[in-house]
């Protein structure tokens, strides 16, 4: 009994020293996206705090980087973890175009993101040809470039984090409790980059917590990090470089739309419940 608490109070030990210095690393790339011209620039480094402190506290406590779930995993998940953000990404821009809360791009949108893309001049394309190139290239070199950047947040929270607190808790509280946090590390930027900002802090803390559910139960499954990786990069190039370009904004549902609306909160709810009702009965 004794050797248990001694354990878990080392344990809640390392798990303090983490999130220590991912808040003080952290803050600094906070204080350069708000106060310093481009913003944008430091997200990427923000994104990399949690792996820098991952290393730094297992370096604290003698332990090795190689245990940090560097593993490939069974092709599986790496296949699920790309699947699963891509269809609950294009069910909730399907649901937002059904229900009339935003508009479909007419060809001229079309043409204008294959413009960004350099894609105009290529032959003759035409606006859906154009269409089906922009997506396949952002699917595919899109997700590889964004992974540079959610590794960096995956080596820290699903590589190490969840490892530390399934000593303490269970599934449900590894899922929930990283999930906060996680998406606690991303409140600045609401603040400074929304614009209702309570909707959207609520509706941020919905998503991220249930993709945490997600996440929890790919890295479990896998006992890899890899598809944390994939499914974070996959979530992200979906919902803010593929679907927002082709949705055209209808006066007034401006809170339904984006990944920080609520037609996004509703979908990847659903999703994690039903993975948090998956592996309670696998008993993960």
């Amino acid at each position: 009994m004794q050797e248990n608490l001694t354990e878990r109070k080392k344990t809640w030990n390392t798990i303090f020293i983490f999130l220590a210095f991912v808040t003080i690393i952290s803050s600094l790339f906070h204080y350069a996206i708000v106060n310093l011209y481009p913003s944008r620039m430091y997200i990427g480094g923000l994104m990399w705090c949690p792996a820098i402190a991952a290393i730094v506290t297992l370096k604290l406590r003698g332990r090795p980087i190689s245990s940090l779930h560097w593993d490939w995993g069974h092709w599986k998940y790496i296949r699920l973890s790309y699947a699963v953000p891509a269809v609950y990404v294009t069910i909730t821009y399907l649901s937002i175009w059904l229900f009339a809360l935003g508009g479909l791009p007419d060809q001229e949108v079309i043409m204008e993101w294959a413009k960004e893309l350099k894609l105009i001049g290529i032959g003759t394309l035409t606006p859906t040809f154009a269409l089906i190139i922009a997506i396949i290239l952002l699917g595919t070199v899109g997700v590889v470039r964004a992974m540079a950047t959610t590794l960096g947040e995956e080596i820290g929270w699903r590589g190490f984090f969840i490892y530390e607190l399934r000593k303490v808790f269970s599934f449900t509280g590894v899922s929930f409790f990283s999930g906060f946090i996680w998406a606690s590390w991303h409140w600045p930027l609401i603040v400074y980059y929304g614009e209702n900002i309570y909707l959207e802090l609520i509706t941020f803390f919905i998503v991220i917590i249930s993709m945490s559910f997600i996440m929890t139960y790919y890295a479990f499954k896998s006992k890899s990090l890899w598809p944390a990786v994939i499914f974070h990069a996959v979530s992200n190039v979906f919902v803010q470089k593929i679907f927002p370009p082709l949705t055209i904004k209808i006066e007034g549902t401006e809170h339904w739309l984006g990944e920080n609306g609520i037609m996004f909160a509703v979908v990847t709810l659903i999703f994690g419940l039903y993975f948090w009702r998956k592996a309670l009965k696998e008993k993960l």
